[in-house]
């Protein structure tokens, strides 16, 4: 699998979701919190049209919002089973 970069937030409940998803299924994952990481924020505008969506995710050399959060979107976007 590709690496996979979860663009966060500590206050972001879809971030929550989406490292519990991965984790449930043993994926491993790099966290980066937008709010200590100012280049990481203007990336997240950057790859969003402007919208400060978290979480972001980076899976090899590209990026999709999943919030609000959804199992299967998440699933099919990575390629891995829906159900753990």
């Amino acid at each position: 699998m590709e690496p996979i970069t979860i663009y966060s937030a500590g206050w972001c409940p879809d971030c929550r979701r989406v490292k519990n998803f991965l984790k449930d299924r043993g994926v491993e994952f790099r966290e980066v919190d937008i709010e200590e990481d100012q280049e990481s924020e203007e990336l997240v505008l950057r790859v969003n049209n402007g919208k400060r969506k978290v979480p972001t995710l980076k899976v090899g050399e590209r990026y999709f919002a999943c919030s609000p959060f959804s199992a299967q979107k998440l699933a099919e976007e990575l390629r891995i089973p829906l159900n753990s």
